[in-house]
């Protein structure tokens, strides 16, 4: 059974990016384009790990994970940090395992997601 990444940012283009790496890995994908369509998502589809940008309209990244962290009906889910800030500290305050700088690379967020989530196709090592 492959694991469900939810993948967060406003950028349409590169959540499409991310989806296609992603999902050419071997995991199952769903996406929301901020904080708000997020948290409808993670309720409705349960994901193994969340990717998701810092900046973003509505609700920014930081407040997304809190809300969820705050709501105890939603099991603890891996969180990797997407963004160009230098920000991971605060995000590890927030329970994040793993922190991926933009512009991303494929091969250093399939191995970010690999650490931290099992079942996809790219090798570890």
């Amino acid at each position: 059974m492959s694991k469900t990444i939810l993948v967060v940012d406003d950028d349409q283009s590169l959540r499409e990016l991310l989806r296609l790496h992603l999902s050419s890995a071997g995991y199952d994908v769903i996406t929301a384009a901020d904080g708000i369509e997020a948290g409808y998502a993670v309720l409705r589809s349960h994901p193994d790990l969340i990717i998701t940008d810092v900046q973003m309209p509505h609700m920014d990244g930081f407040q997304f994970i809190e809300a969820l962290r705050s709501d105890k009906s939603v099991p603890p889910i891996p969180v990797v940090f997407l963004t160009s800030l230098d920000e991971f500290d605060r995000g590890k305050a927030l329970g994040a395992v793993g922190y991926v700088t933009k512009s991303v690379r494929s091969d250093k967020l399939l191995a970010v997601v690999a650490e931290h989530l099992p079942g996809g196709s790219y090798p570890i090592g």
